[in-house]
């Protein structure tokens, strides 16, 4: 088998691959698991054929998977992976562009400019913010916060990039307290820290009550704010907060954590979830949970036009002169996979009416869910306003005996939480290809697995 004969087979095991996906189970049965052993072999100690390998990926891989690219992968907000994406992030690794600099790829340096301009236009953020494209939300908040760490450091008189850290002014960091644990690896990562935060009590649906924010601040305040609470969906007021950083300090910055809560931007229907969400510094996003391109493709979105390359710029003798956007130096790697290139196929596809569609018939599918299994005595914790749902079913112990037999049964899939310290049932809705009947589904499922186990008490 040649070059050529290799990747058409692949591409075939591949497409039978996705052909087959709605059809699965949402978790791999105890027999796909147990065949992973076949990978427990030693390292050849001469070339093999290539064929091989990929049919141990296709036969022993590909039925161990998670069916997250399904309509009944309900974890984690995994998204699935729309057709086009799949079909750009081909194209991307036979092109194997290293998307740094212009002069390494015009092609995506190019569907860089487009792609910036489309995904600020659908989201109705500041046309003049700059976009990097990294790994996912964590590097996404990382960055947007480490461009903020620097801009507030150097408006107090303190060249971070130059200087580090060690006698800086200090930068007071507020968070509610169920801020996403990204952000606070986030934090930790440029040398914020963690756990060196005030945090804000929150209220039940895990939004920053602006009545306990802090007073008598001084120096720079750095804000981190949610779009879409992990586990409720919840969105911040932004508007109250941003109103209370004016007052606050002169020396201020809100960056907003909407992982997927930011997609809600794009939905004409939801703009009383996100007032005063563009009044923010920064965003951070993934394009790989609801914009549903392949892993991974975070978004990281700053409005003060040169803060990221401030941050990230890199000097070397061997660099050309500066010539157009350059990705590697507004993101923390050099080399990196072209990113956009899948973000501007999906846009391109689906349009600003579509992308609006793609939040609401999730959001609708989260309520369907809810509605259903509130009937059916589950309590539903949360005001269902995007695509979260977070459910109890009676007792936490009696939701984690549910949890496990719904995981057991297969069909679909969904996890466990903890909830104001107790056990709780989370249902999210990412996948494009969730309808109204998959959404129907699902509940069933829950209902009929909870039926299995010995009546409540």
């Amino acid at each position: 088998m040649n070059d050529i004969e290799l990747l058409h087979d692949a591409a075939r095991q591949a497409i039978e691959y996705v052909a087959g996906t709605d059809a699965r189970p949402a978790m791999p049965d105890e027999a796909a698991l147990a065949r992973l052993d076949a990978f427990d072999e030693p390292l050849p100690e001469a070339p093999t054929d290539p064929s091989d390998a990929l049919r141990l990926l296709s036969e022993v891989g590909g039925p161990a998977t998670m069916m997250s690219t399904g309509p009944n992968y309900f974890g984690f907000v995994n998204g699935a992976t729309f057709p086009v994406a799949l079909g750009a992030a081909f194209l991307v690794n036979a092109w194997d562009q290293n998307a740094a600099l212009p002069v390494m790829s015009p092609t995506a340096a190019k569907l860089h400019d487009v792609a910036r301009g489309w995904l600020l236009d659908v989201l109705s953020l500041p046309g003049h913010s700059d976009v990097g494209f990294v790994t996912g939300a964590t590097v996404a908040n990382a960055s947007c916060m480490a461009a903020a760490r620097d801009e507030l450091l150097e408006r107090a008189g303190w060249n971070a990039k130059s200087d580090g850290l060690f006698g800086a002014p200090p930068i007071t960091v507020v968070i509610g307290q169920n801020t996403h644990s990204t952000v606070r690896k986030s934090l930790g990562l440029i040398g914020l820290g963690g756990d060196r935060v005030l945090k804000v009590p929150t209220d039940n649906q895990g939004r920053i009550d602006c009545t306990q924010l802090p007073t008598n601040l001084s120096g720079p305040v750095l804000v981190c704010a949610q779009a879409g609470e992990v586990n409720t969906g919840a969105f911040d007021p932004f508007d109250e907060i941003a109103d209370w950083l004016l007052a606050a300090t002169d020396n201020g910055w809100l960056h907003v954590d909407g992982a997927f809560g930011l997609w809600a931007l794009a939905d004409p229907s939801r703009t009383h979830l996100v007032e005063g969400l563009r009044r923010a510094d920064s965003w951070a996003t993934d394009g790989h949970k609801w914009l549903n391109v392949t892993y991974d493709c975070g978004i990281a979105i700053v409005a003060r036009k040169g803060a990221l390359r401030r941050t990230f710029a890199s000097v070397a003798g061997y660099l050309p002169p500066e010539h157009g956007f350059e990705a590697m130096h507004h993101t923390p790697q050099s080399s990196q996979r072209a990113r956009q290139v899948e973000v501007w196929a999906v846009l391109r596809t689906l349009g600003r009416s579509g992308v609006a569609q793609l939040v609401q018939r999730a959001s609708d599918a989260a309520q369907l869910i809810a509605e259903r299994l509130r009937n059916a005595d589950f309590d539903v914790l949360n005001d269902v306003v995007i695509n979260q749902v977070l459910l109890r079913y009676g007792s936490a112990a009696a939701t984690e005996t549910l949890l496990a037999e719904i995981q057991r049964d297969g069909r679909i899939w969904c996890g466990a939480t903890q909830w104001r310290g107790e056990t709780a049932m989370r249902v999210s809705v990412s996948s494009w290809k969730t309808t109204v009947d998959d959404a129907t589904h699902a509940a069933d499922v829950i209902v009929e697995c909870a039926r299995r186990l010995p009546p409540l008490d």
